[in-house]
């Protein structure tokens, strides 16, 4: 898997609140934005799966 460079221009407050987060993890701002999408795109997929299944086999329960 290859990698990218994604820039964004955010506010002051915004990344003084992303570094306290990724600091109270011990996390770099990098690692934590990235963990943060990682988590949200598996979330979104994870949704997305099991309304699929759910239309697969019926909404059981």
């Amino acid at each position: 898997m290859g990698t990218n460079v994604l820039s964004l221009r955010i506010d002051d407050e915004l990344l003084e609140r992303i570094k306290q987060h990724a600091a109270k993890r011990g996390m770099s701002v990098q690692d934590f934005v990235v963990r943060t999408l990682i988590r949200a795109d598996f979330d979104e997929r994870f949704s997305a799966a099991v309304q699929e299944t759910e239309r697969f086999y019926g909404n059981v329960g």
